[in-house]
């Protein structure tokens, strides 16, 4: 069996080296045939650079580079359409989901499920935003026709049957939790404690969080 363990990175050259050995260390206490497919998101800083110097390390650590930043969503979506793992597991880099969970989603898959997803019991962020996370999975709960799992985000391991499914969806506006769990199939929420960013600065800005909330209600709702 192989994994393939997609990461979409953009400008996070303070984590690199960190995000390199604790993914590592997890997959080959585990397994021996997977592969890292790290997305550079059109990163600004030394990013690219690192990720080269991951890959001439160890080959199994993969790079896609973006002709520029077209954001997390479409940085998944182009890591997921190179995978070749028969498991595919999706990770952000700045190691707020911890890699060393991915042995115990895979076991999971191994119980007979298709999609393990991580759901937030506990997120070390500012106050308002987890207000915002929080009110907002609620309303797209109650409104949406699709059963999207409170307080899940992008952090999964799915088949490669599920996988097929997604890449066959030609969804636009990309919201990933959500054509995860349109697609169907036998899904397991495993509950975990988010930790707070590595380092660096984060991503998502206000901006960049409404399209993702836009896209959720918009793709996934008639109200």
């Amino acid at each position: 069996m192989k994994i393939s363990v997609v990461i979409p990175v953009y400008n996070e050259e303070e984590i690199i080296p960190v995000l390199y050995e604790r993914v590592s260390s997890a997959m080959i206490k585990w397994i021996d045939d997977f592969e890292i497919i790290c997305v550079n998101d059109g990163s600004k800083d030394r990013t690219i650079d690192l990720l080269i110097d991951c890959h001439r390390k160890d080959p199994r650590w993969k790079v896609v580079s973006l002709s520029r930043n077209f954001g997390h969503q479409a940085a998944f979506l182009a890591g997921l359409t190179h995978a070749s793992g028969d498991l595919i597991a999706m990770i952000d880099g700045d190691l707020q989901d911890p890699p060393e969970l991915l042995e115990n989603f895979k076991n999971k898959i191994l119980d007979g499920y298709d999609v393990v997803f991580g759901v937030r019991k506990k997120r070390k962020e500012i106050v308002w935003k987890k207000l915002a996370y929080k009110i907002y999975y609620r309303f797209l709960k109650k409104v949406s026709q699709v059963p999207i799992p409170l307080d899940s985000g992008d952090f999964s391991m799915i088949t490669r049957n599920v996988l097929n499914e997604i890449l066959a969806s030609k969804e636009h506006s990309l919201f990933i939790r959500g054509i995860r769990s349109w697609v169907g199939f036998q899904q397991f929420g495993y509950e975990y404690e988010r930790d707070k960013r590595y380092g660096g600065e984060p991503k998502y800005t206000l901006k960049k969080l409404f399209q993702l909330a836009y896209n959720g209600v918009f793709s996934f709702s008639t109200f």
